[in-house]
């Protein structure tokens, strides 16, 4: 048995300072609880003066493969994000028999079935607890914990940036720009903030779960997805009337067909568990057939939440080093199953609208939808202005290739002044 389990860090920006802090305060509790010494003996950074002294200078690299080629590491740890160099680095490691935790969610959703693979035949092991729900732990229980399951059903809030923003609009009446704004004040959102009000982070997360959950590959690039960019007040406070919240909500689902795996916003029952996760908590609803409904609860990033889930994964890798076992995290997609398309899945809608205010017009819109096999649960008519009403629908379950149909119908019709939104209603 190793007296000593190296670790070496690659990247020093806000996780991978949380870990470096983790590890080294924690250091005597965690090599008590594992069994074995846990040091960490390299960090590399491209940029060292970010370590601001927090580092030895001992330890300070700004080259990667002084950790990756380091006879005295065990576990690399990868926390610089993106694609490359991280998948470069992350299969060096790998080759070089070194075990890997990574946080980084775009590479696994995108090339994590390979890396797997390649851990697997090199005898090490790979985790990645931290991709998915930040200091949520999601990875682990669904591998294992619910492995005697059949799941059905994988459902969640896992973007803590459009979830402020959808709470700041639903609580104090922002519109989405201003909320937005203050959600790049206060460091939740980026300079860019495309990749999470256009829905691609939360993508490329229920990519790694619904992989997981149903034992097939499924990368981000098959996820359907719509962002939030769309949503309007108006349409938070039509929802609430009809008792439901708004949410980017990433889904997936399983049946004889096929997976649907999807990321767009959603009513959801005001009464749902996801309905109160508010501000940048995340939470992640999961069905199986054993255990029912479970729902995992808590922050979704930042330094030191995120920071948990990956010295859980070195912990975890220390003690199988130290009672020489491996392949506990090997990839489980032995399933081939297809990714329905979008006009295949099937939901319910709220339909937003404006058309003239006259005789007959609702009656227009109805066989419009009605002609495209779409049925009408709830037609209410809002505002008034002039001769122009807001009509507000909501259907029952209808396949989406036939709710676009009706919504092409509708578009044409001479009654119908514009089609202000169509959101999914869902739980």
């Amino acid at each position: 048995m190793k007296k000593k389990i190296g670790v070496g860090i690659i990247g020093y920006g806000t996780v991978g300072s949380g870990v470096y802090h983790i590890l080294t305060a924690k250091a005597q509790k965690l090599s008590t609880l594992a069994g074995v010494d846990i040091e960490v003996v390299r960090v590399a950074e491209k940029y060292p003066k970010r370590m601001k002294g927090e580092v030895p200078s001992t330890l300070i690299t700004d080259d990667a493969y002084k950790v990756i080629n380091n006879p005295d590491i065990d576990v690399v740890v990868e926390l610089i994000g993106g694609i490359e160099p991280a998948y470069t680095f992350i299969k060096a490691a790998l080759e070089n028999k070194k075990h890997v935790v990574t946080a980084n969610k775009a590479l696994m959703a995108s090339r994590g079935g390979a890396l797997l693979g390649l851990a697997e035949r090199n005898g090490v092991d790979l985790y990645f607890e931290a991709s998915v729900g930040g200091g949520i732990p999601i990875i682990m229980p669904l591998k294992h914990c619910l492995a005697g399951n059949t799941i059905y059903r994988v459902m969640g809030i896992v973007n803590g940036t459009t979830n402020y923003i959808l709470t700041k609009m639903a609580d104090e009446g922002m519109s989405f720009g201003e909320a937005l704004k203050e959600a790049q004040a206060h460091g939740f959102a980026e300079a860019d903030p495309s990749a999470d009000v256009e829905g691609h982070d939360a993508a490329a997360k229920i990519a790694i779960l619904a992989s997981i959950a149903f034992n097939s590959r499924v990368t981000a690039d098959k996820v359907y997805t719509e962002g939030i960019t769309g949503i309007t007040y108006q349409d938070i406070v039509y929802a609430r009337e009809m008792g439901y919240i708004i949410k980017l909500l990433a889904l997936a689902k399983a049946d004889e067909d096929g997976i649907d795996v999807r990321v767009h916003p959603a009513m959801i029952p005001e009464k749902h568990p996801l309905a109160s996760v508010a501000g940048v908590m995340n939470a992640i609803f999961v069905e199986g057939d054993a255990v029912g409904e479970v729902m995992f609860y808590g922050p979704g990033a930042g330094r030191l939440p995120a920071a948990s889930a990956v010295v859980g994964d070195v912990f975890e890798i220390a003690q199988n080093i130290h009672l020489n076992k491996f392949g506990s995290m090997a990839c489980g997609c032995f399933e081939r199953k297809k990714i329905k398309p979008v006009e295949k899945t099937a939901s319910r809608y709220y339909m937003r609208l404006e058309a003239e205010d006259k005789p007959g017009v609702l009656a227009k819109i109805s066989k419009a939808l009605g002609d495209s096999e779409v049925s009408i649960e709830t037609a209410i008519q809002k505002n008034s202005s002039g001769d122009r009403a807001e009509l507000v629908f909501g259907t029952h379950l209808v396949k989406e290739q036939n709710l676009q149909k009706s919504l092409k119908k509708i578009e044409k019709l001479d009654v119908v002044t514009k089609i202000h939104n169509v959101i999914r209603v869902e739980g």
